[in-house]
């Protein structure tokens, strides 16, 4: 495995989907990679949370 540029799809902003996280994502049982850069996904949580 190796890391992996991917793009925000809110933002547009290339991100560094690491070796680790890949680990993770897999560890977990997620299919999907990630579609938002760091900042994007704690907007949204944020966003998310205040309904």
């Amino acid at each position: 495995m190796t890391d992996k540029t991917l793009t925000c799809r809110d933002c547009g902003a290339e991100f560094v989907f690491t070796v680790g996280e890949q680990e993770f994502y897999k560890e977990k049982g997620f299919t999907n990679e990630p579609t938002r850069c760091l900042p994007c996904r704690r907007a949204k949580k944020e966003q998310n949370n205040r309904r």
